[in-house]
């Protein structure tokens, strides 16, 4: 079983990628394999509208790194997005990634259906909520089995690192490994 982790995060290594190898830590013990997906270098355009990808099971666009981080999550038995709050909401290369990936899959159901997957935020004051529900509505919208935790799927923090100070988002991030490493098996096991 292989968990791929989606980092939506502007910045290398940062607060959004410490939280996804938090849950990513708990997977590992589980025996459950992992990947992280960070876009900070990678070009994603948005999407076109253009319903090519119709019969396909990829966007027709493929003059950006769009396409393999695509595939990787349609193979991955689970799935983790992440992003940080920028202007109350996720980052827009998160955006970018989920408007392609939700037109493939709605002119093509069912490339992540039965999925397990989670949503984590990086926030810094306001916005947690709103970047949680918008990372979280992509997944229910598109058939993903939705792991959650004891608490909100967000920890705070603003220079990288900080969010390792928030004990108790820390906690939930690791209570959300479990969570979703026992699910897994359990879906496997059916």
């Amino acid at each position: 079983m292989k968990v791929i982790g989606i980092s939506g995060s502007a910045r290398k290594n940062g607060n959004t990628a410490i939280l996804i190898e938090t849950v990513f830590k708990e997977l590992e013990k589980r025996g459950i394999e992992t990947e992280l997906i960070q876009l900070f270098d990678k070009e994603i355009q948005g999407c076109k509208g253009c319903f090519a990808c119709s019969g396909k099971e990829k966007c027709v666009i493929e003059k950006d790194t769009f396409n393999e981080c695509f595939k990787k999550m349609i193979e991955a038995d689970g799935i983790i997005l992440g992003s940080p709050v920028y202007s109350a909401d996720i980052s827009s290369k998160m955006k970018a990634f989920l408007e392609r990936s939700g037109v493939i899959i709605s002119v093509n159901p069912g490339l992540i259906k039965y999925k397990v997957g989670a949503s984590v935020a990086a926030v810094r004051r306001g916005g947690g909520m709103t970047a949680v529900d918008t990372l979280n509505h992509f997944l229910l919208n598109k058939e993903v089995l939705l792991v959650g935790s004891t608490y909100w799927n967000m920890v705070y923090g603003k220079d990288i690192g900080d969010v390792l100070k928030d004990e108790e988002g820390m906690r939930n991030m690791r209570n959300l490994g479990e969570n979703m490493a026992w699910l897994m098996k359990r879906l496997k096991s059916v």
